[in-house]
């Protein structure tokens, strides 16, 4: 079969979870993404909400599963020698619609092609194919090394630390942020002194979120805790008593993707606009929050709709980011936070 050799590879990616505008939920999911000629494959299929079958939540001996499949050592998931590609970051139901195309070898290569939307058990190439991607010819080599690279730990590639310590003197905000963030897939604890807490313990966290009552004393404290533990994590100082500003900070803290590969890559708000940075075209929600004198929160979705790749000016509505506000940029895969600044 004629096809370019392309590269292939892997890299840590992530589904951002978060508390949206509407109230409603988006889970967060950890996986591995496909590195096409040094481009997540994701990036090629415009505005997806989707995740590789290569997750990091699902069981050590499933994902070692998937792993064989996509090297061709068990059969097709799907009639027509076809293979999830990417799927339904909530359920994974085909039904929900998933990105699949056929794997195949020639001789010591593999060929991944007809790339195609399909719900059903038959993919439709004619209404629902992806013409313009693929074929992609890997070489043997190359391509069983990054995925046996995958399982060569027994228990599987090691689990990302999506475990969040939360610390602040506002209690009642504390246990709304810790049931949301425990409501889309990140766990959380509550504590007023991280030195009572074992080393084993905060081993298992990826990140630390800081109240504003939270003194410099009181920080440094948690900070000696965690080094004598032997364990890095992000520090995240939260900005307001706002459960979806906060989730969306540390949604951001927990992102391990690699920099070149995400598609969120800037935020500037200021002088009544927010300027956001994408690297490829995908669907954008950008959402004001604020606090009144009362300190009541008040939140504004201004604008909702895909970019192309570059930078993009996006004006504010006055009303809301009047006083004390913040902007959130978010997409499928990123999350970034701002201050309004003056």
């Amino acid at each position: 079969m004629s096809a370019a050799y392309a590269t292939f590879g892997l890299a840590p990616a992530t589904r951002a979870g978060g508390v949206l505008a509407d109230g409603g939920y988006q889970v967060h999911r950890d996986f591995v993404d496909f590195i096409v000629d040094g481009r997540p494959l994701l990036f090629q299929l415009s505005d997806l909400d989707a995740v590789s079958p290569l997750a990091s939540d699902i069981p050590p001996a499933i994902f070692t599963e998937q792993v064989r499949s996509l090297l061709l050592e068990t059969e097709p998931p799907l009639p027509d020698g076809r293979f999830v590609i990417y799927g339904c970051p909530e359920c994974a139901d085909l039904a929900c619609g998933a990105v699949t195309a056929v794997i195949e070898r020639d001789g010591d290569d593999f060929i991944w092609r007809d790339f195609a939307w399909q719900t059903e058990e038959h993919a439709d190439l004619d209404l629902n194919g992806y013409h313009g991607i693929g074929p992609f010819r890997f070489a043997g080599p190359g391509y069983r090394a990054a995925l046996a690279a995958l399982i060569e730990d027994a228990d599987g590639p090691p689990a990302p630390r999506r475990r969040v310590l939360l610390i602040g003197a506002r209690v009642a905000v504390l246990a709304k942020l810790a049931a949301a963030l425990r409501t889309i897939g990140i766990g959380a604890d509550i504590t007023q002194d991280a030195r009572a807490v074992p080393a084993e313990e905060l081993r298992g966290y990826g990140a630390v979120a800081f109240g504003r009552a939270v003194g410099g004393a009181e920080r440094a404290a948690v900070r000696q805790a965690f080094e004598r533990a032997g364990v890095e994590v992000a520090y995240v100082s939260g900005l307001a008593p706002i459960v979806p500003l906060l989730v969306a900070q540390i949604e951001h803290a927990l992102d391990r993707s690699p920099l070149p590969q995400r598609r969120l890559t800037g935020l500037v708000a200021a002088d009544g606009e927010a300027a956001v940075d994408v690297t490829s075209a995908c669907r954008v929600r950008v959402t004001a929050y604020r606090l009144d004198r009362l300190y009541r929160t008040h939140t504004q979705e201004v604008f909702d709709g895909v970019l192309e790749p570059g930078r993009h000016r996006i004006p504010l509505d006055p009303k809301a980011v009047k006083g004390e506000s913040f902007v959130v940029a978010r997409t499928s895969g990123s999350v970034l936070v701002e201050p309004m600044g003056k």
